[in-house]
């Protein structure tokens, strides 16, 4: 019998700050999981566990060399991420504005 992999919505795997400093790291380089457990204070099954929900998320993939397996994102996958983001920009940017004519004013 097949198991059947759960599909994890991609703004629940980001919301994890370890799963995020993950994709940051892979964004610059495919890593083993041995290479990624270097880069924090948890153990080897922690970090499998958390590219498990990367990998069930579609953000990073995976391939076999040999004896390891060798992860990198898929940054097309977090655009919906990206355009849920932007939708706050443009608040943002008039934010901006208005605290830089407030402090324009008060000089």
């Amino acid at each position: 019998m097949v198991k059947k992999t759960e599909t994890i919505d991609p703004f629940r795997a980001v919301a994890d700050p370890t799963r995020r400093a993950m994709l940051d790291l892979l964004a610059s380089n495919e890593l083993t999981v041995n290479e990624l457990v270097d880069q924090f204070r948890m153990s080897q099954p922690a970090i499998s566990q958390h590219l498990r929900v990367l990998r069930q998320a579609g953000l990073v993939k995976d391939r076999r060399e040999g004896r390891k397996r060798v992860y990198q994102i898929r940054p097309e996958q977090l655009k919906p991420i990206s355009e849920w983001v932007s939708q706050y920009e443009r608040f943002w940017k008039q934010k901006l504005r208005n605290l830089g004519k407030f402090l324009e004013s008060d000089q």
